[in-house]
């Protein structure tokens, strides 16, 4: 009887430390995994804005690429995770931060599903198309503009030209890792009917799906179940373990 108590409360303990493990999981990264599952999937959260070289007021909720990128890392090493599920609610941020966070979703092994709710605007698209397959919930929407900045720039030739080659690069990215064509990527960027004090155009989920730009519309259960999928036809990582 004794025997069975002190079994009981070390199972409580260890559940306690669990759940504080995954809480301080999700305060510092935004993360979370989800091992009593069919398959071992880790839940990536890209949320407000992505905060880059510049740290953001703290009454912001952002995403830190500094955690965001060892993570990755982490999860792309890790044997026992067969998934990766990003959820994306971003107003969009650091550019060269979000480029960064989308080229190393996009050269993972690791089988990825995004999912864009709420809104995926500016970098968030980068974001969204770095996953094997992008998916949108129909009440969604995503902002394409060109790329801008805020505060005092230098107002020489040197500074356009930045900024054409920045912009070109993300283009390039959102082109190889999607469907949409460069035509009309370029007719929404350069799109000055729809926003009141910028160029740029405004798409609901089912326009990023029909112009190419998303690969489908879908809930949180057809992420979860697409993902499985691909992790179900996958080639083995490592054949010879």
């Amino acid at each position: 009887m004794e025997k069975q108590k002190k079994k009981n409360t070390m199972d409580e303990k260890s559940g306690l430390d669990d759940q504080l493990d995954q809480a301080q999981l999700i305060e510092e990264t935004g993360s979370v995994r989800s091992e009593h599952s069919k398959h071992l999937i880790h839940c990536l959260n890209i949320i407000g804005q992505v905060e880059g070289h510049m740290i953001l007021p703290e009454d912001t909720k952002t995403t830190k690429y500094e955690h965001v990128l060892p993570a990755l890392i982490a999860i792309e090493q890790d044997r026992s995770v067969e998934g990766l599920l990003i959820l994306l609610n971003t107003m969009g941020g650091d550019v060269e931060a979000g480029l960064a966070i989308a080229e190393m979703i996009a050269g993972m092994y690791t089988p990825t599903v995004s999912l864009v709710l709420g809104g995926g605007h500016s970098i968030g698209i980068p974001l969204a198309v770095s996953a094997d397959v992008s998916m949108i919930v129909p009440s969604a929407s995503m902002t394409v503009h060109p790329v801008r900045t805020n505060g005092l720039v230098l107002g020489v030739p040197q500074t356009v030209t930045y900024f054409e080659k920045i912009q070109e690069r993300v283009n390039q990215f959102i082109m190889r890792n999607s469907h949409i064509s460069a035509k009309t990527l370029d007719q929404m960027l350069l799109n000055t009917q729809e926003l009141a004090t910028d160029i740029g155009t405004v798409i609901s989920g089912e326009e990023a799906v029909a112009c190419g730009l998303i690969d489908r519309l879908g809930t949180l259960h057809d992420a979860v179940e697409t993902l499985y999928h691909l992790i179900e036809t996958a080639a083995p990582r490592y054949p010879d373990a």
